[in-house]
C-alpha cells in the first residue's frame, strides 16, 4: 500500500504544477479535494490524506535511524562484541573480515528478534495499515514489544543507577510499567556490555593458557628470539575447531536470549 502512494507521488506533483497555473480561479478546498484524489483518497477525506502523510513521514524517520535502533535496542551489541573479543584473542587481524562478523551477528539478532518483530507488526503496524487505530496508538503498540525485551535483559542495578541519577526514588517492586524509557535504554545498554565483556573473558581464558604454554616452551629451549604468537596461533585455532567453538558459542548466545523472546 505504501509502495502505491510512493508511484503516486510523481503523479501528484504533476497534477499540483497544473493546478499552480489555474490557482487563482481555485480555491483552497479544491485544491485539497484535487492533491487527496491525485494520491488515491476519496475527495473530502482530508484526515485520510493527512494520517497517509504521517505515516510516510514516519517510515522515512524510521529508516534513518534503523542503524541506532538495531544497536540500542535488540541484541547485536553483544554478538558483535563477543565476536570481536574473540577474533582478538585467536590473534587473528581480520580473519574473519569485519563485514563476515557483522553479518553474522545481525542474522543472529534476526533469529533472536522475530518474536519481538511479529509482536510489533501484529499489533502495530499493520492495524496502522488498515487504518483501525490512530498514529499515537501504533508508536505505543510498536514500541511496547522492545520496551519487554529490553526489560527482561536490563539488570535492576543499572535501572536504579538511572533512576536516581534522574532524581527518581527507589522501587520496591520494579515492573516495566514503572520503568521509563529514559532509564531503560541506557541501562539496557550498560547491562549487554557488562555480558558480552564477561563472555568474552570466558572465550578469552583457554587462548591465554595456550599463549603462556608456548611462550614457557621456547624460552625453557633458548629459541627467545621467536615470537610465541608464530607457534601458539595455529594450536589456537586447531583447538577453536576441534572443540566446535562456533556451534558452542553461538548456540550459548542464542540460548541466553530466547527464553525471554519466547523462541
Amino acid at each position: 500500500m505504501i509502495q502505491s502512494r510512493l508511484c503516486a507521488l510523481p503523479v501528484a506533483a504533476v497534477l499540483l504544477l497544473a493546478l499552480g497555473s489555474a490557482a487563482q480561479a481555485q480555491d483552497a478546498t479544491g485544491l485539497l479535494a484535487a492533491t487527496s484524489q491525485a494520491l488515491g483518497a476519496e475527495a473530502g477525506q482530508t484526515s485520510t490524506y493527512s494520517g497517509r502523510i504521517l505515516q510516510l513521514f514516519a517510515l522515512m524517520t524510521v529508516l534513518s535511524v534503523a542503524p541506532g535502533i538495531l544497536v540500542v535496542a535488540t541484541s547485536f551489541t553483544r554478538f558483535v562484541i563477543v565476536f570481536s573479543m574473540l577474533r582478538s584473542a585467536l590473534g587473528l587481524n581480520q580473519t574473519p573480515p569485519n563485514m563476515v562478523l557483522s553479518s553474522l551477528a545481525l542474522f543472529m539478532t534476526f533469529f533472536v528478534m522475530q518474536p519481538v518483530f511479529e509482536d510489533s507488526w501484529e499489533q502495530g503496524l499493520q492495524p496502522l495499515l488498515e487504518n483501525s487505530i490512530t498514529e499515537e496508538q501504533a508508536v505505543y503498540r510498536i514500541a511496547e514489544p522492545f520496551k519487554r525485551f529490553m526489560f527482561a535483559n536490563a539488570e535492576t542495578d543499572e535501572i536504579e543507577l538511572f533512576r536516581h541519577l534522574s532524581g527518581q526514588p527507589s522501587l520496591d517492586e520494579m515492573t516495566i510499567d514503572s520503568v521509563g524509557w529514559r532509564e531503560l535504554v541506557p541501562a539496557f545498554m550498560i547491562s549487554e556490555l557488562k555480558r558480552a565483556f564477561f563472555i568474552g573473558f570466558l572465550v578469552y581464558m583457554p587462548f591465554i593458557v595456550i599463549d603462556l604454554v608456548v611462550a614457557s616452551i621456547l624460552m625453557s629451549a633458548g629459541m627467545m628470539m621467536l615470537p610465541p604468537v608464530m607457534i601458539s596461533l595455529p594450536f589456537k585455532v586447531i583447538l577453536f575447531v576441534l572443540a566446535d567453538g562456533w556451534y558452542k558459542l553461538v548456540g550459548s548466545l542464542i540460548e541466553g536470549y530466547v527464553p525471554m523472546v519466547g523462541g
